[in-house]
């Protein structure tokens, strides 16, 4: 009993990693996946394969290494000098990423709840330092809580397409995309997702004693990650080619629904943005822990008060630059991932 407790905790916490808010909102499944057609649900079998495999293995290296950090796999992957300087650029992407969650959940609090801009700053920021003094088991409470309501929204948006009239096109509809395009991009999509990832899931696997609750943790996290892909894919299709022009199409969806559900989703997507902002921050905050000399909680501070400021400023530029050249850099890391586990199997 007590292990199948930490395999569904794993496996909400890898779901909930890689669930941001743009999976949320189903622009990442419009982009990657549905706007090739019907062969989407292929890129997105092998996608879920991926997920599968890497996160498993991923967490296992993590287990023998006893990894703090993604630097002590890094080193691993890439060697002593190299491994530091990929670590050290996936500092800055993660700090970029941790503050454009800090200004999404402000953006929610201003534009949905009408409330001030700074107003969703500061709560984020207060909740986010309670969870993140109590280390990795309260992240994976939290996921425990945000994961479940997902799965279930996912399943309403399901039967709600069911009915509808176009509910067929998943399996039918076409795309003039180039081949190879189409099959680079759920290998481009893991990629990143995953390397992202490693912020959680290698203390995470570090953390955790017993190698079958990680199996099987990454298995059953790694097909969440695909099923929500599917029903995503599934439910944007029967839209398409109108809902494209949204930048929440999963939120035109839900405004289908009636208020309250509207309401409820909004909800989901700012605890999506909550749990990426929260997992980024402690795999910024292990990492910096082992080059840094000082508290803990001096450095959790000190990034929580960076990403504030940052936040006002803006940080689109920044990421525009550095996110074409972190997914090189992420498919790199996912090839020497296959290539040094080529031998492994589930």
């Amino acid at each position: 009993m007590r292990n199948g407790a930490q395999i569904v905790r794993v496996a909400f916490t890898y779901i909930g990693t890689v669930v941001g808010a743009g999976f949320a909102s189903g622009q990442e499944i419009l982009q990657f996946f549905t706007r090739y057609g019907s062969l989407a649900t292929l890129t997105i079998a092998l996608s879920t394969l991926f997920f599968i495999w890497i996160g498993i293995q991923l967490m296992f290296m993590a287990h023998e290494l006893k990894a703090e950090s993604y630097e002590d796999l890094n080193k691993v992957l890439f060697g002593e000098k190299i491994g530091k300087w990929i670590s050290l650029f996936m500092m800055l992407v993660l700090f970029g990423i941790t503050t454009v969650m800090l200004a999404g959940a402000g953006t929610v609090f201003e534009e949905q709840l009408h409330l001030s801009y700074t107003t969703g700053l500061l709560v984020t920021l207060i909740l986010s330092y309670v969870i993140l003094n109590r280390g990795i088991k309260a992240i994976m409470t939290v996921n425990s809580i945000v994961v479940p309501i997902m799965l279930c929204f996912s399943l309403i948006i399901v039967i709600y397409t069911w009915h509808s009239p176009a509910s067929g096109n998943w399996l039918r509809i076409t795309s003039d995309e180039n081949l190879v395009q189409i099959w680079f991009a759920p290998f481009l999509y893991t990629a990143f997702n995953l390397a992202m990832a490693q912020a959680v899931l290698v203390p995470m696997g570090g953390a955790i004693r017993d190698r079958s609750v990680l199996y099987w943790g990454g298995l059953l996290g790694g097909a969440g990650i695909g099923l929500l892909l599917l029903a995503a894919h599934y439910a944007l299709s029967a839209q398409m080619p109108g809902i494209a022009q949204f930048e929440i199409p999963m939120g035109n969806i839900m405004t289908k629904l009636g208020y309250l559900p509207q309401v409820a989703y909004l909800l989901v997507i700012y605890g999506e943005i909550f749990t990426t902002f929260i997992g980024d921050a402690y795999g910024l905050s292990m990492q910096l822990q082992q080059r840094i000399k000082l508290p803990p909680k001096v450095i959790l501070i000190c990034i929580l008060v960076l990403s504030y400021t940052v936040s006002h400023i803006g940080f689109k530029t920044l990421l525009s630059a550095l996110y074409p050249l972190f997914g090189v850099i992420s498919v790199v890391w996912l090839v020497l991932m296959i290539w040094r586990n080529r031998r492994s199997t589930l």
